[in-house]
C-alpha cells in the first residue's frame, strides 16, 4: 500500500471512529455524560452490607472522583462541648475542598478558605458542585464567600483564584444558591448574578469565562436578566456543529450561549421565577424542569422539551411541556427514551422523551427533596432531605424500591441529604451532612464508555471577534498585553488578527445618562496598553477593530495602596471611578455645599438597600482605611416607629460598623454569622458626623484587628475603641465602604446614610 494513501486512511479512520477511553470517573456532578447515567454494572441493590468506607465529613454537594481520588466541597470547624451539645467553634469556620483516597476514604489533602461578605449561615456552606479537569488534573471550585479557585488534583495547591465579590460585583443572595463552574476545552466558567460597573453596573445574569490554566478573563457573556440568585448548574452539547453552554437563569429562562465566545444562540421564557434545576440533553433535544409559576398561567411547576437544532427568532422549538410537576431543584436524567424527572415532593415522574406522556409514578420519599437522581445498571440512586437514602429499580410501566436507608443523627437528630450520588469505578459515593459514603459490590465493574472524536468541522470566514483578556484591573501607570482572536458564525475558532486598536469613550448602557469617559492612556498597534500614572483611578474600555468587526475589554484602574479622596472634584450623581458594585446604589451628592459619596435610599430591593462599596484589588494587605461617616434618622406610623441606619468600613475582609438602632460599635467578619465579632456601646446620633478608622495586623497565622470611631470634630482618641484577635484570620481583601438603608418600604426613601473624606494608606512597617 502506497505510504501516502495509507496514512490518509489512519487521519480518516481517527476522523470518524470513536477514541475508547475511561469515562467511569465522574468529574462532572452529572457524571461523564453530563446527563445523570453510568455505564458501570454490578452495583449495590442496598446500602447495609454494601458499605466499603464511610469518612467523617459532611457536605450540602456532589462528591466528585478523578484518578483515584475523591473530591467534596464542606465547611471545617473545631468543636467544643456547651451544655450537653457539641457546637462548632465560631472562629474556627472556615470553607474547604478536600481530597480523600477512592478506595479507603482517608484524608489525602484539604484546602481551605475564608467566609466573608456574603449573608448565607453555616449550615449552607459548601452547597456549589465542584468540577475537574481530566486533561488537567486541576479541580475547581466555587465558594460561598465568592472565590473562585483553580487547585491542582494532586496536592492541593491552588493554581489560581479570582474573588467574584470583590472584583466583578457576585451577588451571594441569602439562602445558598451560588452557582457551580464547569470546564470545557480551556476555559473554566462561572455563571453568577452580578452588578459591577459600567455596562454590568445593572444586575444581570452573566457569565465569565476564564483560561483554565491561568485564570485569566476570556469572554463575559449575559444571556439574560437578573430575576434573583439562581442554582441551575449548566451543561455543555454540540447541537448543529455549534458547541453550546445550556442553562436555566436567573429570569426564569432557559438558554443556550456559544461556548468559545459567548455568544447567545436561543433563550426560553418558562418561569416567571429563578430556575435551580439543571438540564440534561439528548442528541438535539434539551430537557428541563422548574418549580416556579410558569410563563403564561399561574400553575406551579412545569418540564419542557426543546429541540435545539430548530431555532427561529433566538427561540428553540418547543416539542411538549407538561405542567404541575414542580421540579424546583434537583435535574432529571434522561437514559433510552425516557426522562426520568423528580419534584420537590420525593415523586419521581417517567416520562416518554419523545412526547412528554407519564408512563408512570412514584413516590420515593416523604418530604423535601433537593438531591438529584443517577441512574446506573439498572438503578437509580437518590437521596431525599429527611435522612434517606433510595435505591429504585425503574421498571417498564411502573417502579420498584430496592432500597431505603435512613441516618440518624447524633441525639435522634435526622442528617440532611442535599447533594447527588456520584458513580465511579463500579463504586457509588454519596454525602450526608456528617458523612461521604462510598457503597459498592466485591463484583463492581466500571465499564469503559465511547467518547466520539468531534467530527471534522469546515471552518467559515471571521464572523466575531473576542479581546483576550475581556476584562482586567491594573493600578495607575500598569500595563496589560492584548491579543484579537477570531471566530466563526458557528463559533469555531478562526485564527489570531492584529486589529486596530482605540480607547474610545464608552456608549452609556440604557437608562444611564453617564457613562466613565474614556480611558487615560496609550495603546500601542500591538495591543500593549499603558494606562496613565496620574490618575488613581478609573473604569472604561479599549476596543480592537479589524475587517468590519469590533470588540472590547472592560479595563479598571482600580486604587492602589494609597488613595484618598474627599469627592469634591468628582461631579454630582456619578460614583469614582475604579470602585466595583457601586453605580445604582451609590452616588456623588451635594450635601450643604459639601461633595460626598451617599448610599442610594430609595431602592426597596435587598441588593440596594444593603451591600459593600469594593474599592481596592482583593490581593490588598497591610492597609488602614478611614472615613467621615453620617446617617439620618427616618420616624415613620405617626412617629412610632424610628428606622436608623447601619453605617461602616472594611479593610481585609473584616467590617467596623456603627449600628444605629441597637447603639453599637461592632467589628465582625462575615455578616451573617460573627465568626469574630466585638461589639461594645456605642451612642449614636442622627446627623452628626463620625470618624471611623480601622486597621489590620496580619502575622505568623494571627491577627490583630483595630477600630476607632469619634465624632469628627473631637480629637482622635490615642486608645483604639474596638479590638479583636483572630486566630483564623483574613490575610486579604478589598477595602469598602459598608451601608444598610432601612425605612425605605415600597421604594419610599429611607435613612441616609453619607461618607466624606475617605483615606487608605499602607500600615508602617
Amino acid at each position: 500500500m502506497n505510504l501516502r494513501f495509507a496514512w490518509m486512511l489512519v487521519v480518516f479512520t481517527l476522523m470518524i471512529a470513536p477514541l475508547t477511553g475511561s469515562a467511569s470517573d465522574w468529574a462532572h456532578w452529572r457524571g461523564p455524560t453530563q446527563t445523570g447515567t453510568s455505564a458501570d454494572k454490578n452495583l449495590p441493590d442496598k446500602v447495609q452490607g454494601n458499605i466499603l468506607w464511610k469518612a467523617p465529613y459532611g457536605s450540602r454537594s456532589t462528591p466528585i472522583v478523578l484518578n483515584g481520588s475523591v473530591y467534596v466541597i464542606n465547611y471545617d470547624a473545631k468543636t467544643a462541648k456547651v451544655g450537653n451539645k457539641i457546637e462548632d467553634v465560631a472562629e474556627s469556620i472556615r470553607e474547604r475542598v478536600m481530597c480523600l483516597d477512592e478506595k479507603t476514604g482517608k484524608v489525602k489533602w484539604q484546602h481551605t478558605f475564608p467566609v466573608f461578605h456574603t449573608d448565607i449561615v453555616t449550615s449552607r456552606l459548601g452547597w456549589t458542585n465542584i468540577v475537574a479537569d481530566p486533561a488537567s488534573g486541576y479541580i475547581y471550585a466555587h465558594g460561598t464567600q465568592g472565590l473562585f479557585m483553580c487547585l491542582d488534583g494532586s496536592d492541593g495547591k491552588v493554581i489560581w483564584q479570582r474573588s467574584m465579590g470583590e472584583e466583578f460585583g457576585r451577588v451571594s443572595g441569602y439562602g445558598g444558591r451560588v452557582t457551580s463552574p464547569i470546564v470545557d476545552e480551556d476555559l473554566a466558567i462561572l455563571g453568577m448574578v452580578n452588578t459591577s460597573w459600567g455596562d454590568q453596573a445593572k444586575g444581570g445574569n452573566r457569565y465569565y469565562a476564564f483560561n483554565k490554566r491561568t485564570g485569566e478573563v476570556v469572554w463575559i457573556s449575559q444571556p439574560a436578566a437578573s430575576g434573583g440568585t439562581y442554582y441551575s448548574a449548566p451543561v455543555v452539547a454540540t447541537i448543529n456543529n455549534q458547541r453550546l453552554l445550556i442553562s436555566g437563569g436567573a429570569d426564569g429562562s432557559v438558554y443556550a450561549i456559544k461556548v468559545r465566545t459567548g455568544e447567545l444562540v436561543w433563550r426560553l421564557p418558562i418561569s416567571t421565577s429563578p430556575i435551580n434545576s439543571s438540564p440534561v440533553v439528548d442528541g438535539n433535544f434539551v430537557y428541563i424542569g422548574h418549580g416556579e409559576e410558569n410563563v403564561g398561567n399561574n400553575i406551579q411547576g412545569k418540564v419542557v422539551c426543546v429541540d435545539a437544532s430548530n431555532v427561529k427568532d433566538g427561540k428553540p422549538d418547543l416539542v411538549w411541556e407538561v405542567d404541575g410537576i414542580t421540579a424546583r431543584y434537583a435535574s432529571p436524567i434522561v437514559h433510552e427514551g425516557r426522562l426520568y424527572m423528580p419534584d420537590d415532593g420525593g415523586r419521581l415522574f417517567c416520562l416518554d422523551a419523545k412526547t412528554g406522556k407519564q408512563i408512570w409514578k412514584f413516590n420515593y420519599g416523604r418530604g423535601e427533596c433537593r438531591g438529584s437522581p443517577v441512574m446506573g445498571d439498572g438503578k437509580i440512586y437518590v437521596g431525599e432531605v429527611s435522612a434517606r437514602f433510595h435505591i429504585l429499580e425503574p421498571g417498564l410501566k411502573k417502579c420498584k424500591r430496592l432500597d431505603e436507608e435512613f441516618f440518624a443523627g447524633a441525639g435522634g437528630v435526622d442528617v440532611e441529604l442535599n447533594g447527588s450520588p456520584a458513580i465511579a469505578n463500579g463504586k457509588v459515593f454519596f454525602t450526608t451532612a456528617d458523612e461521604i459514603i462510598c457503597i459498592g459490590t466485591k463484583d463492581g465493574l466500571a465499564v469503559k464508555v465511547e467518547t466520539p472524536v468531534p467530527a471534522k468541522v469546515t471552518v467559515g470566514k471571521i464572523a466575531h471577534l473576542q479581546v483576550v483578556p475581556g476584562e482586567i484591573a491594573v493600578h495607575s501607570g500598569g500595563t496589560a498585553q492584548f491579543k484579537v482572536r477570531a471566530f466563526d458564525a458557528a463559533g469555531n475558532f478562526v485564527k489570531e488578527v492584529k486589529p486596530e486598536w482605540s480607547l474610545p469613550a464608552p456608549t452609556p448602557p440604557p437608562g444611564v445618562k453617564a457613562n466613565p469617559p474614556a480611558l487615560k492612556g496609550v495603546i500601542s498597534p500591538d495591543g500593549k496598553l499603558t494606562v496613565d500614572a496620574k490618575l488613581p483611578a478609573q473604569q472604561s474600555i479599549v476596543v480592537a477593530s479589524y475587517e468590519g468587526l469590533t470588540a472590547r475589554a472592560r479595563v479598571r484602574v482600580a486604587p492602589g495602596a494609597f488613595y484618598a479622596t474627599d469627592f469634591d472634584k468628582l461631579p454630582a450623581g456619578i460614583v469614582p471611578g475604579g470602585w466595583v458594585n457601586t453605580q445604582g446604589k451609590w452616588i456623588i451628592k451635594d450635601l450643604k455645599g459639601n461633595k460626598v459619596i451617599a448610599k442610594i435610599n430609595d431602592k426597596f430591593s435587598p441588593l440596594f438597600s444593603r451591600g459593600n462599596a469594593y474599592i481596592t484589588l482583593p490581593t490588598s494587605k497591610d492597609y488602614t482605611v478611614e472615613s467621615d461617616v453620617m446617617g439620618t434618622e427616618k420616624v415613620a406610623q405617626a412617629g412610632q416607629v424610628r428606622h436608623q441606619p447601619e453605617i461602616g468600613i472594611g479593610a481585609n475582609r473584616y467590617t467596623l460598623i456603627i449600628d444605629g438602632k441597637t447603639q453599637k460599635l461592632r467589628l465582625m467578619s462575615w455578616d451573617a454569622l460573627p465568626r469574630v465579632d466585638k461589639t461594645i456601646a456605642f451612642k449614636w446620633q442622627p446627623e452628626t458626623w463620625y470618624r471611623l478608622k480601622l486597621t489590620t495586623d496580619i502575622a505568623d497565622g494571627k491577627g490583630v484587628i483595630r477600630g476607632k470611631a469619634w465624632p469628627r470634630d473631637e480629637k482622635e482618641p490615642t486608645a483604639w475603641t474596638v479590638e479583636l484577635n483572630d486566630s483564623n484570620p483574613n490575610t486579604e481583601g478589598s477595602a469598602t465602604l459598608y451601608g444598610y438603608v432601612t425605612g425605605n418600604f415600597n421604594d419610599r426613601p429611607g435613612t441616609e446614610i453619607y461618607f466624606d473624606n475617605l483615606r487608605i494608606s499602607p500600615n508602617k512597617k
